[in-house]
């Protein structure tokens, strides 16, 4: 609930912190009240009723340096314009939205958040708050993998005969690129463990595979000697090796997860075959084509309105958004046994 400080200072709710620290301790989440901001120029206020955690969250949680004014995580939202800046057309106060914003900003886990109404879309009429808010990111992803890095054909079963290998299916990204990947016509195979085998093929893999076993014995065994794109999702530097292998001549490698460790990028030049980083907050970061992600989430809301993408949404924490809420949220993804995503609905009721 805003209210009214001196001088006339409206105020809402927020959760974030001042230092990054374990989330079981007792400031890795704090309720706070902030000024709220106002709109202007290209931005939507918007407010917020939904929010997703990735573990893009998390490791920026674990990697803050302590600091004076609180930071503000949160790249999933679905919320109402409450405001918008002269300079946006596109949207009305009271469109239903969603997003994932910029990570160069204070993010969605706040009662009224400023966002680039370039970077926003429609929510999907056929999905719910907690529904489309566990989707940007990752749908975003997946998308900027598929169409923009591995440059197959954002048509419908326009990519039939090719194959595409998707490490960590069963994640917030893999479960969306797999259905995505067979909207389009691919071949999709994905790894995950036995327990969440039946996940994965409901999401669409024509295959999955053990990550526990000789994955390219697996492949070998499904008559795959090579596959036409690979995407690495969870532990680039320890598949890279098993994707330089894989990979047909001059197909594509991708990966978003970084490594300190250095990738042997030559192991791919006999075949001529290319790696891709794919980082979702690039395009806002240095404002590059940022147009392109609204158009990207209004393609894909289509898709979820005419029922050809599913939500993968798999746990809504509904008792409302504040620090107690936020930090369980963080456990679960940080748990590293997350199928799908975790999103956290209701009003901001830090304090309560």
């Amino acid at each position: 609930m805003e209210k009214c400080a001196k001088e006339g200072t409206l105020f809402m709710k927020a959760i974030g912190f001042y230092q990054g620290l374990p989330i079981d301790q007792p400031e890795a989440m704090l309720d706070l009240e902030l000024p709220k901001p106002k709109a202007e120029g290209h931005d939507l206020l918007i407010k917020v009723l939904g929010v997703s955690v990735n573990p893009v969250d998390t490791k920026m949680r674990q990697d803050a340096p302590q600091t004076t004014t609180p930071q503000i995580l949160g790249f999933d939202a679905v919320g109402v314009v409450a405001e918008k800046g002269a300079a946006v057309e596109q949207f009305e106060v009271g469109d239903r939205v969603y997003y994932a914003g910029s990570n160069q900003r204070p993010g969605s886990d706040e009662q009224y958040q400023l966002v680039d109404a370039r970077l926003v879309s429609l929510a999907p009429d056929k999905l719910s708050v907690a529904q489309a808010a566990a989707m940007p990111l990752t749908s975003l992803t997946a998308y900027e993998l598929l169409f923009d890095k591995l440059h197959f054909q954002r048509d419908r079963k326009q990519n039939v005969g090719q194959s595409l290998l998707v490490i960590n299916g069963a994640g917030g990204v893999g479960s969306i690129l797999i259905q995505l990947a067979k909207w389009a016509g691919l071949t999709v195979l994905a790894t995950c463990s036995p327990k969440n085998d039946g996940w994965v093929k409901k999401m669409g893999a024509d295959y999955t595979l053990d990550y526990h076993q000789d994955l390219k014995q697996q492949l070998a065994g499904l008559g795959y000697k090579q596959v036409d794109a690979i995407v690495i999702l969870h532990s680039t530097a320890d598949y890279f090796d098993l994707a330089a292998d894989l990979i047909r001549p001059f197909g594509h490698v991708a990966g978003i997860v970084g490594t300190p460790n250095a990738l042997p990028l030559t192991k791919l030049k006999d075949k001529a075959a290319s790696f891709d980083w794919e980082f979702m907050f690039t395009k806002s970061k240095y404002h590059f084509q940022m147009a392109t992600q609204g158009e990207a989430l209004q393609f894909l809301a289509r898709l979820f309105d005419a029922g050809l993408l599913q939500s993968t949404l798999m746990e809504n924490i509904d008792s409302g958004i504040n620090a107690e809420n936020i930090r369980r949220a963080h456990q679960l993804v940080e748990s590293n046994r997350m199928v799908g995503k975790v999103v956290v609905t209701g009003d901001f009721n830090g304090g309560k």
